[in-house]
């Protein structure tokens, strides 16, 4: 039974997928390839919570010298392909921080290994959590135009 209903679905989703009315004709297989998009156009990335950390220091040097430095690791990251959102969220009852979406990234590993170049995140100021997330492929193109729109340089 298990077997017959996996092979009916697979026959559907086949269908689906070839079925002339299901194409969408603004298609670009180029574009798709390039973002590494699925047929749905979609990716996979992983989506970081930053939440407060555990060093609850006072010494102003040390707190500004990391935000600084995470300003500037979030320019790097961008650079390199790794990282395509990032921006702060509303004061909350989880001490959540702020986002990062990680693109180019196979691992959890990976992941972690990016996080601990954030010299805030490596000083304990701030903390991640990790999460694997399913969205556009698009989601890249936006970055051309992020320097075009902001008068005033963060």
């Amino acid at each position: 039974m298990f077997f017959l209903f996996n092979s009916l679905l697979s026959v559907a989703i086949t269908n689906a997928q070839t079925d002339p009315a299901n194409q969408n004709p603004d298609y670009d297989a180029a574009l798709a390839e390039k973002l590494g998009a699925d047929d749905y156009g979609m990716k996979s990335y992983f989506l970081v919570i930053l939440k407060t950390g555990n060093n609850t220091t006072t010494d102003k040097e040390l707190i500004s010298s990391a935000f600084k430095g995470h300003m500037e690791n979030i320019k790097r990251l961008v650079k390199k392909g790794k990282l395509i959102v990032a921006g702060p969220l509303g004061k909350n009852d989880n001490n959540y921080r702020g986002i990062f979406v990680l693109n180019n990234v196979n691992t959890l590993e990976e992941a972690k290994e990016l996080l601990q170049t954030d010299p805030a995140v490596k000083e304990g100021l701030l903390d991640a959590e990790i999460y694997n997330w399913y969205g556009s492929a698009a989601l890249p193109e936006y970055l051309p135009f992020s320097d075009k729109i902001s008068k005033v340089k963060p």
